[in-house]
This record gives structure tokens, sequence and C-alpha cells, in this order.
């Protein structure tokens, strides 16, 4: 992959009147069908673009493919006057302004739908991880730090057994819970229209899993407060988004151990800083944004919002529209 030193960008010529920017390299072959209906700008670093950077790459486009770590609002609106169509590839939006692409007429996909199963298989994959204390064995093994059998090394969470509370009780959500029943456990839930208040499932679950989208309302909604509610022993997952948890506050509760462990899969900013303090704690573990990375899926969302952009441009309802 290059580097910002070389060239960031593969661009498709091939005399289509209409510019795309796409803001990452996309898996699989979606992007050759992008290029049989308009001239592709792709950017190919690793990092994402800066809003300087996005801004000037986009300018004179009418399409944009977008991942959730950019962001589009008024600001960048405003530099791109021939935008007719923001495509997606998250199920989550709250990195564009819909409200403001809908006065200008453009016109914003997503693609819903094709993760549900793989985001809720890494979200199990996360509760057993942290519950048993996966990684820690795995570096202890790698760091030559294994002890001779010893009775209280490394002990961990039973799951079978344990109350899983999931908050936001959505496709995720229940997909979730049909896999902690079969591994034995009790599945309470709080969402806007159903189950229990959040606070009684912050006290009564062993496990809290979160899957609401970001809005303004559940922005920080797991604090200091909601945390010290949690049972000492309880376990924090976040595979939703990483601002609908209070980074600080659960950066304390973890470190004084007021829960025991969480495992996250979104955090505040991605990537972390490297500095930042929760990367120093043996109770958290994190992943870099892999919910949905599996072979198949990923090559469905790209072809989900490349359709998207395609009947974008071609003035046509998209097939997977957040603003119909």
């Amino acid at each position: 992959m290059r580097g910002r030193e070389q060239s960031a960008s593969t661009t498709s010529r091939v005399g289509y009147s209409h510019r795309v920017f796409v803001s990452r390299e996309l898996p699989g072959d979606a992007a050759k069908l992008l290029y049989e209906h308009a001239d592709v700008d792709t950017w190919e670093v690793l990092t994402p673009p800066s809003p300087e950077e996005l801004a000037a790459r986009t300018s004179k486009c009418r399409g944009l493919l977008v991942m959730a770590t950019e962001t589009v609002d008024s600001t960048l609106l405003d530099w791109t006057p021939e935008l007719r169509v923001v495509s997606n590839m998250a199920v989550g939006y709250d990195n564009i302004d819909v409200a403001a692409c809908s006065a200008r007429g453009i016109a914003v996909g997503n693609t819903p739908g094709v993760l549900t199963e793989t985001t809720a298989d890494l979200t199990m994959a996360l509760i057993l991880a942290v519950s048993r204390r996966l990684l820690e064995g795995a570096d202890a093994v790698r760091n030559g730090e294994l002890p001779p059998f010893y009775p209280s090394f490394l002990l961990g969470r039973d799951v079978t057994g344990a109350t899983l509370g999931i908050v936001g009780y959505g496709a995720i959500g229940r997909a979730v819970g049909r896999r902690a029943k079969a591994f034995g456990m009790k599945v309470i839930h709080h969402s806007r229209r159903s189950g229990l208040p959040l606070e009684e499932v912050l006290r009564e679950a062993d496990i809290i899993s979160l899957h609401c989208p970001l809005t303004d309302d559940t922005r920080g909604l797991i604090g200091a407060a909601e945390l010290a509610l949690m049972k000492p022993t309880a376990i924090l997952i976040n595979t939703a988004r990483g601002p609908v948890v209070d980074h600080s506050a659960l950066t304390e509760a973890l470190a004084s151990h007021s829960i025991f462990a969480a495992g996250l899969d979104t955090t505040y900013v991605e990537p972390l800083p490297p500095d930042d303090p929760i990367l120093s704690l043996t109770n958290c573990t994190i992943l870099p944004h892999i919910g949905s990375a599996t072979f198949a899926t990923r090559m469905q969302m790209a072809s989900m919002a490349v359709d998207n952009v395609i009947a974008g441009l071609q003035g046509k309802p998209l097939p997977h529209p957040v603003n119909p």
C-alpha cells in the first residue's frame, strides 16, 4: 500500500462526465462496475483523508463513496456544488449530515442488513475472549510468562448462566441475543421502544453489550454514572459506535477495577492515539473496528455502496436510501 509520500489515488479515465471519489480501496470487484459509469478517483492510503484533502478531491465530483471515518457535513457540501449522491459503506450514517444533503437535493445511501450476522458473531467472539481473558493468555505464551499450572492464574468469568444486557435491540442486538441464549445465557434488553429501563439492565447484567446507533440521545450514553451502576464483576462490550461510551470514564472504571473488563470494536476516535492510557490496561481488549470484516460481508457492502452511487448518478432512486 502506498504511503502519503506517494500517490494517494487511483483514477479511472474513461471519458465519462460523472466524477466520483471513493475514500478507500474497495474489496472485490465492485469498483470495476463503478469504472464503467464514471471517472473514479480512489484514495489508496490506509489512513483516511483529512477534511481538507476530502474537500479538495471531491470539489468537482457528482458522486462520493465514503466510509464511516469520513465526515460529510455542510462545510464539505459547500465545496462540492455538483454533488448528487453520497453513499456510505456502513449501516450507520452518523458521519453524514443527512438534513444538509436533503436540503441540497443530494441522495444519501447506506448498506443496511448485510452485516447483522457478521457483527453478531464478532460480538460473541469479544464476549468470550474478554470473559476468559484469551488475549492475556496468548500474550503470556508469546512472552514466555507462562507459569506451571497455577490454580489462580488468569481466572475469568463464566458465560454460561450469565445475564447479558443488550442496549439497543435492533437487528444486531436481537442476533446477539439468539447466540447468547445458545450459550445458556439469560438475555435482558433496553431500547427506545421495549425492554427494561437502562438503569435496571446495568445493575442486573453480568455483561453489557451495546448495539444502539449514535445519535444526540446516545452520545455518551454510558458515562461515569452508568458505569458505577454496573457490578464490579461486569463486562462492557461495544460493537456499536465509540462515542456511545464516555472514553475517559471507561478508562477510569477499568483502571480502578470498578468493572471487570471491556471489549471494544469501536472507540471515540479510530485509531486511538498510541499513547492513550486505555491501551496500557490488560483488562481492555480493543479491536480495529472489524465487526463486518469478513470477505463475503465487506464485498457485499462494497457492491451495495457502488449500486447506490450508480443509481444516484443516473438520477434514479437509490436501492438502499437513507433519505428517499
